[in-house]
């Protein structure tokens, strides 16, 4: 190792022509084209995909107060549990070319385009092209990547914005200038508006690389964070100063917290309780997990990125990221202080190593999507580590490291296929054979063609195992709150329970393959059909984009609206009809508990249905007097019984309803009429 601790090269200039290599645009291009095809291919196949937030975006479609604050419905009852920015693009394609399944995942797919690109630009910068593009395609190529810039969920944006975090502190670390640096922060501040503090895991990389290697003084590096940092309260403190002080009465409540307010949401159900477990109005028992966690969402500690579950989704190249980092860093140890180079790698080893280590032992809610925040570092880490062993493979060092790394990578990529010895069996084998050819080849003293080939070739076995995961992910049907990437894995898909697995190896609450929670069907329902959809019973008509979606199987407790945890389901032709029947006269058609039964009638309609309890329906919305109150004043026309996984709500309510209204079954769904 101490045989690359020379000085490195002089630090690398700002692109201009003369240092592009001719192949680099056409290279560039063929990887956004692919990306952008691989991304919308078989795009409207997952319908609503997460309904929760579908719903959401049909609202804002068509009222700019649901819009800027993320309500649920367009009658603007309750808020999705999450700020509202990663909803706002969505909305607006909605709004120019009509609420759809495509309207509202094409920008999602943009989102991750721009991501790839910007990553592109971000790695080329400090790195050369070469490595540029290396990591644009590792990302590309990630499965939870892939999975989560074709889904609805806040984590496009969020990446995205990370990422852009990155670019624009690395411009700042390159000039010492304060624009950049107030960018970055505005960059993070926007990234709260997308999913709150889970921006804020790159923030100690992005404060420390620059009081490390910013060119100015270490005062003035100071005075700039400060600077940067105003600047990202400003970026998210906007909003939430305004939806704070905005008076209760007209605005809607905000799901996810237990006193309608934004702050304790942010702090709370979305913050501390995250790492500690002790999350009030989560979904474990009783609307709350016990202090400390209780193994709900599988087992905590630093084999979790790569237990069956999560490792699938991300683990391809972990190691060899933060292999590839520590070479890095060594190479660059004796560089100026100022070293762009060693910057770049710290700031994504940074982004690395806490996130992955929250990820790793936080003990409240966490599913397997998360992991794409750290798409993004272990692909640059991985890209430029891997370059800068090429450019040096004259050195025995560099190629012993080369070798180790592409074996520590070939032993993921075995351990990961032979989870699923079902899916594309002889891959696994091939890796392996190849893997461990790549191996011994990097070990070779450089040969121009001998060389050339082992390169090809390590890239290709490192990149074989997510590619396959991602062209699943691409070609399968996604939906619901818990998605994942790839094939199925034993105790691999939704909320795990103690242990990491559910009791019968499958996963739960949303993805693909994957059995409703409850398991029971209705009258008028119909059963999954194992790949993330019901099949529709004769005369029903599916809440989902006309070529194909995510429907789901009957709710529990007869009521057929609920689904898989945020997946829409079937809704009969007669249960719109009635719903919509004089809609005009009232503020919402209907009123059911829990989000997901609320959304799956809200999208079959495009009418506001209020959700009682939020996502969880643990949130204390509305109070039984607010309620009656609603009724007395004839703005809501139904109440529908039952509700959908997760879905407890307020059974004063229930009670009230059932004890005061005559039910009528509707295609085995049950409903009052409030009116009468």
């Amino acid at each position: 190792m101490t045989a690359l601790m020379t000085k490195p090269a002089a630090e690398p200039v700002a692109d201009t022509p003369l240092t592009r290599p001719r192949w680099e645009f056409p290279a560039l291009a063929v990887l956004l084209i692919g990306t952008a095809a691989a991304y919308l291919c078989n795009l409207t196949a997952n319908g609503w995909a997460n309904s929760f937030y579908a719903a959401a975006v049909q609202a804002g479609s068509v009222s700019w107060k649901a819009f800027f604050f993320g309500s649920s419905d367009a009658a603007n009852a309750i808020t999705v549990d999450k700020t509202p920015a990663a909803l706002w693009p969505m909305e607006l394609s909605a709004r120019i070319f009509g609420f759809s399944s495509w309207s509202m995942l094409a920008p999602q797919v943009l989102l991750g385009l721009a991501s790839v690109a910007l990553l592109w630009a971000t790695v080329r910068r400090y790195h050369g092209a070469a490595a540029g593009l290396l990591a644009g395609l590792a990302l590309a190529l990630t499965p939870v990547a892939a999975l989560m810039f074709r889904f609805n969920n806040p984590d496009a944006l969020l990446v995205f914005l990370m990422i852009a975090a990155v670019w624009a502190m690395l411009r700042a670390t390159e000039s010492g200038r304060w624009r950049w640096l107030v960018l970055c922060g505005l960059f993070m501040g926007f990234g709260f508006l997308a999913k709150q503090l889970q921006v804020l895991l790159v923030l100690p990389a992005l404060a420390l690389v620059y009081l490390f290697a910013g060119p100015p003084k270490l005062g003035t590096r100071l005075l700039q964070l400060f600077a940067a940092g105003a600047a990202m309260v400003v970026g998210a403190g906007w909003w939430v100063l305004i939806a704070q002080l905005w008076p209760v009465g007209s605005r809607p409540y905000f799901g996810g917290s237990q006193n309608n307010s934004i702050i304790e949401l942010t702090l709370g159900y979305n913050g501390l309780g995250r790492l500690s477990g002790d999350e009030t109005g989560s979904v474990g028992p009783g609307g709350e997990l016990p202090a400390g966690g209780n193994g709900m969402w599988g087992q905590t500690g630093i084999t979790r990125l790569f237990d069956s579950a999560q490792g699938g989704q991300i683990a391809w190249l972990l190691p060899a990221a933060l292999i590839l980092a520590i070479v890095a860093l060594v190479f660059y140890g004796r560089v100026p202080r100022t070293d762009l180079r060693r910057a770049s790698v710290m700031l994504w080893g940074g982004w690395l190593l806490v996130t992955g280590l929250v990820f790793s032992f936080m003990k409240g809610i966490f599913h397997q999507y998360y992991t794409v925040a750290l798409a993004p570092a272990v692909a640059a880490l991985t890209a430029l580590g891997a370059v800068l062993l090429w450019q040096h493979r004259d050195r025995m060092t560099a190629r012993i490291c080369a070798a180790a790394t592409m074996g520590v990578t070939t032993a993921t990529a075995w351990v990961l296929l032979s989870r699923t010895s079902d899916f594309v069996p002889w891959l696994r084998w091939v890796t392996l054979v190849g893997g461990l050819g790549a191996a011994l080849l990097l070990l070779l003293p450089p040969a121009p063609k001998r060389s050339a080939f082992a390169a090809l070739l390590a890239g290709t076995v490192a990149l074989s195992g997510p590619a396959a995961y991602t062209a699943e992910t691409v070609a399968s049907v996604n939906a619901g709150s818990i998605p994942s990437a790839g094939p199925e894995v034993r105790g691999g898909r939704g909320m795990p329970g103690p242990g990491g697995e559910m009791p019968d190896g499958r996963g739960g609450m949303g993805g693909r393959d994957n059995a409703p929670m409850g398991g029971t069907v209705p009258a008028g329902g119909a059963p999954g059909n194992g790949s993330g959809r019901g099949g529709a019973p004769s005369g029903t008509a599916e809440t989902t984009a006309p070529d194909g979606g995510a429907g789901g199987s009957g709710g529990p407790n007869g009521g057929a609206g609920g689904g898989f945890l945020g997946g829409a389901n079937q809704v009969s032709d007669k249960m719109i009809a009635l719903l919509t029947d004089d809609a005009v006269d009232y503020t919402w058609i209907a009123a059911a508990t829990g989000s997901n039964s609320a959304a799956t009638y809200q999208l079959a309609t495009e009418l506001p249905v209020m959700s009682l309890g939020g996502f969880n329906g643990s949130d204390p919305f509305p109070t039984l007097a607010q309620f009656q109150q609603y009724v007395a004043d004839g703005r809501i026309h139904y109440f529908i019984a039952g509700g959908g996984p997760g879905a407890r709500g307020d059974d004063a309510i229930a009670t009230w309803v059932a004890a005061n209204f005559t039910a009528v079954q509707v295609d085995g769904v049950t409903v009052y009429d409030l009116t009468s």
